[in-house]
């Protein structure tokens, strides 16, 4: 089993790449953030809870993503391995998602950091909440996820690196000049896949 951690700022491509790596590889792929959004758009008691964050550019609380993690384990609970995609975006997180593999007796292979300027990082957003029609894709919105991303979900870079697990990959250019540094890095990491 192989189990990769896609990171980055928002609108670093972790998404995009996410479902790319799924596609390649067959591994299963977990967005925190797209399962948020589709509990919002169904208007559930937890999409309720989760917009009042996400709408101020705030990060849901640990033990409500941590939840959604542990049913997302039970519900795969087969697979070649996982694709992490927003997720962990606190060290809180990180360490439960630690232990919930460790049970499994598996762990995170490697943390791929997507590493873009901020200022595409801004462009990407605001083009993305253009065409997508992202609520949380504002200007406001955004710099306000940047700033909790620099203070909340930044410090796993170091708590991934003491692990010896964390790759910076150039996040600049085009979709498929990405891939291809991203495919390099896990083709040298495992013949597993």
């Amino acid at each position: 089993m192989f189990n990769i951690i896609i990171f980055g700022a928002p609108g670093s491509g972790k998404g995009t790449q996410g479902q790319i790596l799924t596609d390649r590889y067959q591994l299963t792929h977990i967005s925190t953030g797209e399962v948020l959004r589709e509990k919002i758009r169904k208007q559930t008691p937890l999409g309720k809870l989760a917009d009042e964050y996400i709408s101020k550019g705030q990060l849901v609380p640990d033990n409500v993503v941590i939840d959604i993690l542990t049913k997302f384990f039970a519900d795969n609970p087969t697979s070649n391995g996982y694709i992490f995609d927003g997720f962990p975006r606190t060290l809180r997180q990180g360490e439960a998602m630690d232990e919930m593999l460790a049970e499994k007796n598996e762990s995170i292979n490697v943390v791929l950091w997507l590493d873009v300027d901020d200022d595409e990082l801004v462009e990407r957003l605001v083009n993305r909440g253009k065409e997508m029609g992202r609520n949380d894709d504002n200007l406001e919105t955004i710099k306000s996820r940047l700033k909790v991303y620099y203070q909340k979900t930044a410090p796993l870079k170091k708590f991934y690196s003491k692990q010896g697990k964390l790759v910076k990959i150039n996040g600049m250019g085009t979709v498929e000049e990405i891939f291809s540094r991203i495919e390099k890095v896990i083709d040298s990491l495992s013949t597993k896949i």
